[in-house]
C-alpha cells in the first residue's frame, strides 16, 4: 500500500509540474524565456518585458531602466530586442508618461542600436542602420492610432529586429527629489497576418537657406508617387526655432487635397489625419515649411544642430501586405511651379500660446533674447485643440486627504506650486436659518468663523503646508488663486468679494460692502466666485444667488461692465445669457472666454472675455437638473461636476471630463471612498489630476488618470521612489479584428482571456492547470478507498486515512472541512496570501451608505427671488 501510496505522490507531483511548466506561456519567446528586466529597484511594477495576451497576441514593455537625468533638455536612449524570431505586427500604443517629468519620446525600429548600455545619451545616435519612426508621445498630443487590420510589420527577414526608445527630459526640475524615471511606451503585438501593413514616408528639405532678418522664407518639398496605392492616416512636423508653419498636400489633377497642416512649435506627435486621403499612381506629394529669419545675423542652413533648420514632413500610412513598403523618402522638389498655386492657408503661421513655445523637439534650444511680453499678447488662438482622451479618471484611492476633519468645503484652488488650496467653513453652515427674505445674513451673532478657513496641502499625501483665513469670514463659498498665487475669495454672508496675500494677514483688495446685498456697481449679492485673466489682469465676479450676472472689474477693482439676466422658467427653457444662480467660473484664456457653471439652468454657457458676447452653450441629459462646478485645464479638456438627481429622476451625481473644443463627454467619474452628496467645487490640474470638494459630505477627493496613476511618485520607508501600478502596466487584452474566415473569428471570440499583472496568464487557464491534477488525484484516491472499502471492509477506512491522510490533510482546513487553497498555497515558497485573503474583504469599503436625511445645509435648492431687488 505504501508503494502504491508513494506511486500517486510523485504522479501528484508530474501533473503539478505540468501545471507549473503551462503557467507562463512566455516560454515561446526565447530571448525572454529565462530573463528578467533588470530595473532600479526605486521602479516597481511587473518585471517580466513580455506578457502573454493569448496564443497569438502578446505586449512588450518597453521602459526607461529607473534614470535620473542630470540637466534639463537630456536625451536618453534603451533598447529592447523583438522577443521572438518570425514576424509579428505592432497594432497598438499604450504611453506610460506623465508630462511632469517627460517633454515627449519617439519610439524607433530598427536592426542594430547605436549601443547596447542599458541606456545611453541620444546624442551618440538611436540606431546605427535606418531607423523608423513607429510611435511619437508628447505633452498634449492625441495618441497615435493605427485603424483596424493594420500593424508595423517587425521581425521575421524584413522587419526590424529591435525597439529603441528616445525620451527626452525637458524641464528636470520635477527630478529634483532624485527619484527615478521609468517612462515608456507597451507595445501590443500579435503574430496575425495584418492584411495592411503601415509604414512612414519622409518629406524632408536638404538645400534651404534662410537669410538673416528674412519674414518669409519657403522650403518646398514635391515628388511624384509611383507604386501602389497607400492610405494616408497621421502625419508630423517638424523643424527647429525659425519654422512657423508646415503644411503636406496630395497634388491630383491640379487639385489639393490637405493631408495636414501644424506649427512646428507644438508638441510633434503624429496627429490624426482629419479627412481620409489616398495617394495613387502619378500623384504628386507636395509640402511646404515657412520659415522667419528674423533675429539671425548669418545665415541659417538645413542641418542637425540647434543652430541650423530642418523642414521635415513626415506621413504614416497603410498598404495592402503584398505590396507594402515600409519606408519612402521625398528630398527634391519636382515641380517648382506648382506651387504657385498651393493653397493661402500654407502660407499663414498658426498661433501658439506662449507657454508652447518651450523645447518641442528633438534639440536643445538657445531662448536668449526671446520677447516674452510679447509672446503673451499673441493673436487670437487657433480653435482646435489637440486632446489625448484615452484616459479614465479614477479616485486615487490610497490619498489621505479624504480623512481630514473639515467644514462644509466649498472652494478648491490650486496654486502656482500645484498644491491644492481648500476654502471651507469650519464650524459654520449654510442653512434656512442664515438668511431673511431679502438676503441678508441673520446669524452675525456667531462672530466671524474662529477657525483657519483656508488650507494649503501637498496634493501627494495631503500634509498641511499652510493655513490662514481666521476670524475672516462668516460663510466662504468661492475660491481662485492668480498667476502671481494671490487668493480671491467670496463670501456670501458679508457679500463681498476678497483678494489676499498668500502670507498676509490683511485683505490687499475688498469689492462689495459688507453685510449690505445689492445689485448696483459696488454691492454683490451672494457672489459665488471669481476669476482673473492671467494676461490681462481683469477680475470676472459670478453674482451670484440673488443677481444672475457677471461683473468684469480693472485689476484694480474698477467696474468695467457686466452681462446676464434672470431666467424667465415661464417661459420654458433658458435663453442665451440667462442665469440661475451662476455659480463657478472657468477662464479659458487659450481662447480668450469665460465659461460659467449655470447651476439650476444644469449648463455652462461660454462668453467672450473682452465683450461678454455669448459663444456657446454646453448641456447634457446627464448633467441632470444642476450643474455646480466647472475648471479648465490647458490642453482643452473641461471638467465639471453636477448636483444630485430630483426624486424620480436617474441621473447621478458625478465627474465629468469633456473635450472643450466639442463639447462632448469624454469620461464620467465617481469616488470609491464615501459617496458624493453635494460635490460643490472642482479643479483639475495639466496632468489630469482632479480635486472635488463637497460641501455636504465635507470632504475633499483626488482623482488622477489612468495614465497618471500608472508612474506616481510615493514614500515609502522615507525613500521617494517611483511606483508603477502592475496592474496598468498590462496592455488590455483586446484582439485586433481582422480580415480571417469566419471560422476562426468565431472560436477567437470563445477566448476569454482574464489577464494577470504578475504573470500575464489568464487566470482561468491557471486556475484550470492547477485543478485539474487536485480532480484527478482525489478521484484516483476515492476509487483506491471504494476498493478497499469493498475488498478489507472497513478496516480499510482506517488503513487508507492514516496513509493518505497527509496528503488530504494539506487540502483541508484545520476543522477537515473542505477544500482551503489557500493554505495549501501558502506552503508554497514565494506565495503571498494577499490574492485570496482580498477575496473577502474586497470592496467593503465601497458599499454606499443610506443616506440618513441628517444634512439639511446650504443650497439644497435655490433661493427664492427677492420680491423687490434693489435698483440703487
Amino acid at each position: 500500500m505504501a508503494g502504491l501510496i508513494n506511486n500517486l505522490l510523485i504522479l501528484f507531483l508530474v501533473f503539478q509540474n505540468v501545471c507549473l511548466g503551462f503557467r507562463s506561456p512566455l516560454s515561446v519567446f526565447k530571448r525572454y524565456k529565462d530573463t528578467t528586466r533588470s530595473l532600479s529597484s526605486e521602479c516597481l511594477g511587473s518585471d517580466q518585458p513580455v506578457i502573454s495576451l493569448g496564443l497569438s497576441d502578446f505586449a512588450l514593455d518597453i521602459r526607461m531602466p529607473g534614470v535620473t537625468p542630470k540637466q534639463s533638455d537630456t536625451y536618453l536612449c534603451m533598447s529592447v530586442p523583438l522577443p521572438v524570431d518570425d514576424e509579428a505586427y505592432v497594432v497598438d500604443f499604450k504611453p506610460h508618461a506623465s508630462m511632469d517629468t517627460v517633454h515627449h519620446m519617439l519610439l524607433f525600429g530598427c536592426n542594430e542600436p547605436s549601443s547596447t548600455e542599458n541606456y545611453w545619451d541620444c546624442d551618440e545616435g538611436t540606431c546605427k542602420d535606418k531607423s523608423n519612426i513607429l510611435y511619437a508621445w508628447a505633452r498634449n498630443a492625441p495618441p497615435t492610432r493605427l485603424p483596424k487590420g493594420v500593424g508595423f510589420r517587425v521581425g521575421g527577414e524584413t522587419g526590424g529586429r529591435f525597439f529603441v526608445l528616445q525620451v527626452h527630459y525637458g524641464d528636470i526640475s520635477a527630478f529634483r527629489d532624485k527619484h527615478k524615471d521609468c517612462s515608456g511606451v507597451t507595445l501590443h503585438l500579435t503574430h496575425q497576418k495584418q492584411p495592411l501593413i503601415a509604414g512612414m514616408y519622409l518629406m524632408m528639405s536638404v538645400n534651404t537657406v534662410i537669410p538673416p532678418g528674412e519674414k518669409v522664407v519657403d522650403a518646398d518639398i514635391a515628388c511624384h508617387y509611383k507604386r501602389f496605392p497607400m492610405h494616408l492616416f497621421a502625419y508630423r512636423v517638424h523643424t527647429h526655432r525659425l519654422g512657423k508653419v508646415v503644411s503636406g498636400y496630395r497634388v491630383r489633377n491640379g487639385q489639393w487635397t490637405l493631408i495636414g497642416r501644424q506649427s512646428p512649435q507644438l508638441p510633434q506627435a503624429f496627429y490624426p489625419v482629419e479627412h481620409p486621403v489616398d495617394v495613387n499612381y502619378d500623384d504628386i506629394l507636395a509640402a511646404r515649411c515657412v520659415f522667419s529669419g528674423e533675429g539671425r545675423t548669418t545665415e541659417t542652413r538645413i542641418g542637425g544642430t540647434a543652430n541650423d533648420e530642418m523642414c521635415n514632413f513626415y506621413i504614416m500610412y497603410y498598404m495592402e501586405a503584398k505590396h507594402a513598403v515600409s519606408y519612402m523618402t521625398c528630398t527634391q522638389n519636382a515641380n517648382p511651379e506648382m506651387f504657385r498655386n498651393i493653397p493661402q492657408e500654407a502660407n499663414i503661421p498658426i498661433p501658439v500660446k506662449s507657454d508652447m513655445l518651450k523645447v518641442t523637439h528633438g534639440h536643445n534650444e538657445e531662448t536668449k533674447g526671446t520677447d516674452k511680453s510679447s509672446l503673451l499678447h499673441q493673436s487670437k488662438k487657433e480653435e482646435e485643440e489637440i486632446l489625448d482622451q484615452d484616459f479614465h479618471m479614477e479616485e486615487a484611492v490610497e490619498w489621505p486627504g479624504l480623512d481630514l476633519k473639515l467644514g462644509q468645503v466649498s472652494g478648491l484652488a490650486l496654486d502656482p506650486e500645484n498644491n491644492l488650496v481648500i476654502f471651507h467653513r469650519g464650524d459654520h453652515v449654510w442653512d434656512e436659518n442664515s438668511f431673511d427674505s431679502k438676503f441678508v445674513y441673520q446669524q452675525r451673532g456667531l462672530g466671524p468663523i474662529e477657525q483657519n478657513t483656508i488650507l494649503v496641502l501637498n496634493p501627494s499625501d495631503a500634509k498641511l503646508l499652510h493655513s490662514m483665513g481666521k476670524s475672516l469670514f462668516y460663510l466662504p463659498h468661492g475660491l481662485s488663486i492668480d498667476k502671481n498665487g494671490n487668493y480671491w475669495v467670496t463670501d456670501v454672508a458679508l457679500h463681498q468679494v476678497f483678494k489676499l496675500g498668500a502670507h498676509d494677514k490683511e485683505p490687499l483688495l475688498i469689492l462689495g460692502v459688507a453685510l449690505q446685498p445689492g445689485s448696483d456697481r459696488n454691492h454683490f449679492c451672494q457672489p459665488t466666485d471669481v476669476a482673473v485673466d492671467p494676461i490681462t489682469g481683469s477680475i470676472y465676479i459670478s453674482d451670484g444667488y440673488c443677481n444672475s450676472r457677471v461683473i468684469q472689474f480693472s485689476p484694480k477693482g474698477l467696474y468695467v461692465m457686466q452681462w446676464g439676466e434672470g431666467t424667465e422658467t415661464s417661459l420654458g427653457r433658458a435663453r442665451p445669457g440667462q442665469f440661475h444662480i451662476p455659480h463657478s467660473l472657468a477662464l479659458i484664456p487659450d481662447f480668450s472666454q469665460l465659461c460659467v457653471a449655470d447651476r439650476e439652468n444644469g449648463r455652462i454657457q461660454c462668453f467672450r472675455l473682452e465683450t461678454g458676447e455669448f459663444i456657446r452653450e454646453i448641456k447634457h441629459k446627464s448633467f441632470g437638473r444642476e450643474l455646480f462646478a466647472v475648471s479648465y485645464v490647458p490642453g482643452g479638456l473641461l471638467f465639471a461636476v453636477n448636483g444630485m438627481p430630483y426624486p424620480g429622476e436617474a441621473e447621478p451625481v458625478q465627474g465629468f471630463v469633456m473635450n472643450f473644443s466639442t463639447g462632448e463627454i469624454i469620461d464620467t467619474f465617481i469616488p470609491l471612498r464615501k459617496n458624493f452628496e453635494m460635490p460643490h467645487d472642482v479643479v483639475a490640474s495639466e496632468d489630469k489630476t482632479v480635486f472635488v470638494g463637497d460641501v455636504h459630505a465635507r470632504a475633499v477627493w483626488k482623482f488622477a488618470s489612468t495614465e497618471k496613476m500608472e508612474h506616481r511618485s510615493v514614500k515609502k520607508a522615507g525613500i521617494e521612489v517611483q511606483e508603477i501600478k502592475e496592474s496598468e502596466t498590462i496592455v488590455e487584452a483586446r484582439l485586433k479584428n481582422t480580415p480571417e474566415s469566419t471560422d476562426h473569428l468565431k472560436k477567437q471570440e470563445k477566448q476569454h482571456l482574464v489577464q494577470q499583472s504578475s504573470a500575464g496568464v489568464s487566470f482561468v487557464l491557471i486556475t484550470t492547470l492547477l485543478i485539474i491534477p487536485v480532480v484527478v488525484l482525489l478521484a484516483i484516491l476515492l476509487f483506491i478507498r471504494w476498493r478497499k472499502t469493498t475488498v478489507y471492509g472497513a478496516d480499510g477506512d482506517h488503513k487508507l486515512d492514516s496513509s493518505s491522510g497527509r496528503i488530504l490533510g494539506k487540502l483541508r482546513g484545520k476543522g477537515g472541512g473542505g477544500l482551503n487553497l489557500g493554505n495549501f498555497f501558502a506552503s508554497h515558497k514565494g506565495y503571498s496570501r494577499k490574492g485570496f485573503d482580498r477575496l473577502s474583504t474586497e470592496g467593503s469599503d465601497q458599499e454606499k451608505d443610506e443616506d440618513d436625511g441628517t444634512d439639511s445645509e446650504e443650497e439644497c435648492s435655490a433661493p427664492p427671488p427677492p420680491s423687490a431687488p434693489s435698483s440703487s
